[in-house]
């Protein structure tokens, strides 16, 4: 059972860092004023549409997969439930990510027998694969950056501490290290499974994800005014991904920050962060549309999980079910 001091610590972090965020932001790095006249040669119209499509295409092939994963790794699962779930977990998304997460996770372990497989399938297989897909993506785009490796110290600090930390995990997996955790846990079987004839799909699908996001994200930027040039796109966006992961409310603070520290070559410091504020304000109106087409299911997702923290129960219950159920 989580402590209270800690929970309400858990929950306070998303707003102090976004807080933070954007008090420097606005309150030194750049006057409010300019937002507005940073927008004067964006195609709004255009950019709208570009961030609309980004986030269903998002939206939907994480579903996709996911569900793919379960029925892959766990047991199958039908495609409308893991959709349900997902769709009840986006409208918490348009305040914090950390929250979608657990309520995701949560629906997700209630759909079959083995709830913690289920969890450990959807988050760890997808995350593991996009992150060496990530990772992969800078190291080759980084011997081609101008300046090479001296003027581009973060996406070589971003290659090296990834690629370490690589080597550190198949290090601890040969010394049996992470099989002694998973047999105490009841889930060495299910981790035999992992095997590369199966994962290797998985990967494929994140190599054209990974490469339509590039195409949408530097269109959505062109579209905005903002002209990235496409191998600093490749090499930083993983980059942007691990800044935005950070705990916050909406990604307000932390996309603004690292879109405008990352990218600050290639426009005015006013120009990047007005573009990700309005990416992160249509994000979060996107995340509410989505919503509220299972807002039924994530108000009783909501009510189970304060339940179970009141009972102190683990699992909450009654068992989570498809948003097209009466």
């Amino acid at each position: 059972m989580i402590k209270p001091k800690t929970n309400l610590w858990r929950h306070a972090l998303p707003w102090i860092v976004s807080a933070a965020a954007l008090g420097y932001i606005f309150g030194y790095a750049i006057d409010w004023k300019a937002i507005p006249e940073a927008t004067e040669n964006a195609n709004l119209p255009l950019f709208i549409a570009i961030t609309v499509f980004d986030k269903t295409l998002f939206f939907t092939f994480w579903a996709c997969l996911q569900t793919r994963t379960l029925r892959e790794f766990v047991e199958p699962v039908g495609f409308r439930k893991v959709l349900a779930v997902k769709g009840g977990a986006e409208l918490l998304r348009a305040g914090s990510n950390l929250l979608a997460d657990g309520a995701f996770l949560y629906g997700v372990s209630q759909l079959v027998r083995n709830g913690l497989a289920a969890v450990m399938a959807v988050s760890l297989v997808p995350f593991g694969t996009h992150v060496a897909v990530l990772l992969l993506q800078s190291t080759l785009a980084l011997p081609f950056l101008e300046g090479g490796i001296g003027s581009n110290r973060d996406v070589a600090s971003f290659v090296a501490i990834g690629w370490v930390g690589v080597l550190a995990i198949v290090v601890s997996w040969r010394l049996g290290y992470w099989r002694r955790i998973l047999r105490s846990a009841g889930l060495q079987e299910w981790v035999t499974g992992l095997n590369p004839r199966k994962l290797l799909p998985i990967f494929g699908l994140f190599c054209i994800f990974a490469t339509f996001d590039l195409i949408i994200q530097r269109t959505a930027s062109h579209a905005f005014g903002v002209d990235i040039d496409w191998l600093a796109f490749i090499a930083r966006l993983p980059l942007l991904y691990m800044a935005i992961s950070l705990p916050s409310f909406a990604n307000f603070g932390t996309r603004e920050l690292a879109w405008s520290t990352l990218f600050a070559d290639f426009g005015s410091r006013e120009a990047l962060i007005a573009f990700a504020l309005w990416t992160n304000a249509i994000f979060a109106i996107m995340h509410v549309l989505i919503g509220v087409v299972f807002f039924g299911r994530a108000i009783g997702l909501l009510r189970d999980l304060r339940r179970a923290r009141r009972e102190g129960q683990r699992v909450p219950s009654p068992l989570f079910h498809d948003a097209i159920d009466p």
